[in-house]
Order: structure tokens, then sequence, then C-alpha cells
């Protein structure tokens, strides 16, 4: 398993499962075409791209291209990384048939592929290691989930860092380990105070 900075973007669910078993980072959904109409999701994208990166990674179909063209039109600062996956014809064994252009998307191409994708990106190096994370006690030590008042606490964090009020504790904790070193994050809860 790979540890990587910068957040993956997929088009789906399954895709996310599968590269949750192969990287250990931050993965985005854009839940296929819903993107075009989700403009949270699309400023948080811009928001990750700004602080770490992104890697945009979606499946090698014409559908695919258009979520990619249009995630990378809107991200003005910061960096993104193209990560291609082949052309690799089948379908993934949990469909009854391919899509229309018979190709695997993300979710169906071997752990390789994906591995040969993100080295042809550029991503061939795993994050520097903090000298210290920021970890679920850390959130709970500081109220942000798991206690008294904390929905209220989290909010105001994730408004301070312009982040999507439905992200979760889970989430948060991943992002905030992108974004922030673990000083960065406590003058940020010192400020919540």
């Amino acid at each position: 398993m790979i540890k990587l900075k910068q957040a993956i973007i997929v088009e789906g669910r399954y895709d996310k499962i599968k590269l949750s078993s192969i990287i250990d980072g931050l993965i985005i959904t854009t839940d296929g075409f819903q993107i075009f109409k989700d403009k949270e999701k699309i400023d948080f994208i811009r928001k990750l791209a700004a602080t770490c990166g992104i890697i945009i990674m979606t499946d090698s179909d014409s559908a695919g291209f258009m979520i990619r063209s249009y995630i990378a039109s809107n991200i003005k600062e910061g960096k993104v990384y193209h990560a291609y996956i082949p052309d690799i014809y089948g379908k993934e064994s949990r469909k009854t048939e391919g899509n229309a252009e018979g190709k695997l998307g993300v979710e169906g191409v071997p752990k390789e592929a994906v591995l040969e994708a993100l080295k042809k990106a550029g991503i061939t190096k795993t994050s520097a290691k903090k000298s210290r994370e920021i970890t679920k006690i850390d959130l709970y030590e500081d109220g942000i989930c798991g206690g008294r008042n904390s929905k209220e606490k989290r909010l105001k964090l994730i408004k301070m860092l312009n982040l999507p009020e439905k992200i979760s504790a889970n989430s948060l904790l991943k992002v905030l380990n992108i974004m922030l070193s673990y000083d960065e994050y406590k003058e940020y809860i010192n400020r919540l105070q």
C-alpha cells in the first residue's frame, strides 16, 4: 500500500473501493456526472488542489474524459496530476455487460495498471511523514467528535477551513492530515475557543 499526500479523484464508489486496497490517502468520488451539478464538491476539490494537489483518475472512456476535463478546467490554483488507466477491454465482474465502449473502468483494471498510471503521472514518492499526525483521539479530546456539542464545533472548524459541511468526522481526519500539520491544526482549534 502506498501513502499519498495528494487526494485522488475517481468517478464512483467501486473505483474508491478498488483504490482503498492500493492507496492510503484521501479518495474523492465525483458520483459520475453529478459533479457537474455539485458546486460544493468542486469547491472542495479546488481547495484540495491548492493545498495538497489532486490526482484525477477517471475511466478511459469518453464519459471519464468529460469528467476529467470538467474537473481540470475548474482548477485555477494548485497542482493537478493526470493518471490515465490503459484501454483494457472487458467488463467488471459485478456487471452483466460492459460499458458502451467495452472498456474496463478504474474498478476493473489490475492493481499493477493503477500503480503504473500513478507512476506515469509523476506520483512516485509517498508523502513525507510529518513529525506527528492528527489522530481520532485528538479530534475527540479537542471536542470535534464524540462529545457534547462536538457537531457544532466540528461545523465551525469545517467552515474555517472552507470544507463541505457534510464531510464526516472520519473524512475530516484524512483531510486535516493532508492539509495541515499538527501544529496548524492546533492553531485552528485554539481559534475555536
